[in-house]
């Protein structure tokens, strides 16, 4: 058990030194980014190799339902797949009990082949056509959410959490450290549990919505990146629930407030020489870049029902509301869905700001990069940049979730990027989650429509 341990990152070997671990959770995400698994005792973890689940975890709705993803040759038959852990992933699980350790697993089927459809193999796949090319993707996600007032009831609207002042946390305070303060005891435990975790934050600050709050993570490689985002929207979680308040991740928790986007910084080091694909040596703007953008353009339409999973998703994108609702580009410029932040020619990147805060990062973060790929494939050049406020332009992006999939559905070439099973299977599984909603009469429905039509 002692040599095991000592092959944990530095993190989980401080975090447990002096201690005795008792448990280790055994994780995997599925594919809106909930973590499945199972705890063993630390003993049992260290005689094994893998566990099992089956791979129906995948054919699962966010509601609890089923969509019928089987292999249609063999039908619902919850096919065992064999789950291998990554160490390099140990971390804490800091607010549990006992001294807990959680691992993410990769998922494999019997011939250890990945399995198609699980959300960290499709990361990987995409990461893996970049390094073919002698390209190594960068990004550097950033995180809003809401802490919000504890709600048991769905029939009650979502309210802000009470703050250390004794009031509702207030809106429109962007950047304010006065509303950071409200939160103070719920960011002190985030800090310790990221600590614990090994996790470097690079910010926190208050968004412009009641309770909302941003979280900016360094640079670095995508899977790493996502398999933090995976764990702080946990911890984030655990966080909140100590001080009876609950964090949601929600696209649109709250009417009239911004929503909560994960804004997906974009570069690329050429592998050969070290250098940004993005600039030339002079400092300028390479082809690359504008290829880049070109395929953002041209296929985060289609990508969209990934980077916005839900029905709620698209309660974001609203004019004026922080959220774009087209995707021009320009330098230095938030109204636009892609922008060019300021930065020197060895950070030259593209933010894309489309992605919601309620997709599965792992998704998310692999859309995104395809979408990039693919204009550096095709070499494709992107409109003139914009200028101006771009709400004042006409939006280009889905506006509800049907037709979101039925872009998704005819977008071939991006489902080669992403593997066709996975496009198969995820656009099964979201067709039922959207055909479930449509069966909900919602409130408004009842009080404009009862006794007016």
């Amino acid at each position: 058990m002692s040599d095991w341990k000592d092959t944990l990152p530095e993190a989980a070997q401080t975090y447990l030194d002096g201690k005795r671990l008792d448990e280790v959770e055994c994780i995997i995400s599925d594919l809106p980014g909930i973590a499945r698994g199972k705890a063993v005792p630390a003993s049992k973890f260290a005689k094994q190799d893998y566990f099992h689940l089956p791979d129906s975890i995948f054919f699962q709705t966010i509601t609890g339902g089923w969509g019928e993803a089987a292999d249609e040759n063999e039908g619902f038959i919850e096919r065992d797949m064999i789950l291998v852990p990554d160490m390099t992933t140990a971390t804490a699980a800091p607010w549990t009990g006992d001294w807990t350790l959680q691992v993410i697993h990769d998922a494999f089927d019997r011939d250890h082949k990945p399995i198609p459809f699980s959300p960290r193999n499709v990361l990987k796949q995409v990461v893996e056509l970049y390094h073919a090319k002698g390209w190594e993707p960068v990004v550097a996600p950033e995180m809003e959410f809401f802490i919000v007032a504890r709600n048991v009831d769905p029939g009650k609207e979502i309210q802000p959490m009470m703050g250390r002042s004794g009031r509702p946390a207030a809106a429109r305070q962007a950047y304010s450290m006065t509303a950071v303060d409200e939160f103070g005891p719920v960011i002190d435990d985030i800090y310790d549990f990221a600590e614990a975790q090994g996790f470097e934050i690079d910010g926190i600050v208050q968004e412009g919505g009641a309770g909302q709050l941003e979280i900016n993570l360094r640079h670095g490689d995508p899977v790493k990146l996502a398999d933090e985002v995976f764990f702080f929207k946990r911890l984030i979680r655990e966080a909140a629930l100590r001080h009876d308040c609950f964090a949601t991740f929600m696209a649109k928790p709250i009417a009239n407030e911004p929503g909560s986007a994960m804004h997906i910084h974009h570069s690329i080091i050429d592998k050969a020489t070290g250098q940004n694909l993005f600039s030339n040596p002079d400092g300028s703007e390479t082809e690359a870049f504008y290829h880049f953008i070109a395929g953002m353009q041209t296929h985060l339409p289609a990508a969209l029902a990934v980077m916005a999973p839900y029905v709620n998703s698209y309660r974001r994108y609203v004019r004026d509301h922080a959220a774009p609702i087209n995707l021009e580009w320009a330098r230095d410029n938030r109204t636009t869905g892609i922008r060019i932040p300021l930065s020197g020619p060895s950070a030259r990147r593209v933010e894309n700001r489309i992605a919601g805060m309620d997709c599965n990062p792992y998704l998310g973060i692999a859309a995104s990069l395809a979408c990039g790929y693919l204009g550096l494939i095709e070499k494709e050049n992107p409109r003139e940049q914009f200028f101006g406020d771009a709400y004042d332009g006409d939006g280009d992006i889905p506006q509800v979730m049907g037709e979101a999939l039925e872009l998704f559905d005819a977008a071939t070439t991006l489902h080669e990027i992403l593997g066709p099973d996975f496009a198969r299977v995820y656009s099964i599984v979201k067709r039922s989650e959207y055909e479930e909603f449509l069966q909900v009469i919602s409130p408004w429905e009842r009080e404009h429509l009862l006794l007016n039509v």
